[in-house]
């Protein structure tokens, strides 16, 4: 969906990752973009399960958040993180944005989804 969406845009189209954790995507784009200051935007949910993951190392999380910062937006509440990765993590304001989530789009809010992939969508879930 998203080489859809970005396609003919060449520097975004790339940037669509074929890793499945934060960490592999992010050195991918690294490919793309070496002396880029990356970010990775995910709901609090998200931010707590990558933060409390067992990575196997204790401080696995500290040196990962070296490579790209966390934008974490507030679902379900703001997240907030622990003292010795905060200055990698930043809650973002999306005050301004409706909120809308996937279930959102399965209960009906086909509108919300970009027109190149509608039908994509409406197959997924429907």
């Amino acid at each position: 969906m998203l080489r859809i969406i970005t396609q003919g845009n060449d520097r975004l189209g790339a940037a669509v990752s074929e890793g499945g954790l934060f960490i592999e995507m992010v050195r991918e784009a690294r490919v793309y973009f070496p002396a880029a200051d990356l970010h990775l935007i995910c709901g609090r949910d998200a931010a707590e399960r990558i933060v409390g993951w067992d990575y196997g190392e204790a401080d696995a999380i500290e040196k990962i958040l070296t490579e790209f910062r966390l934008l974490v937006a507030p679902r379900g509440g703001q997240y907030r993180p622990p003292e010795h990765i905060a200055h990698a993590v930043q809650s973002l304001d999306l005050s301004c944005w409706d909120e809308c989530s996937s279930t959102e789009v399965r209960r009906g809010g086909i509108d919300l989804v970009p027109e190149g992939i509608k039908g994509m969508v409406s197959r997924i879930y429907w």
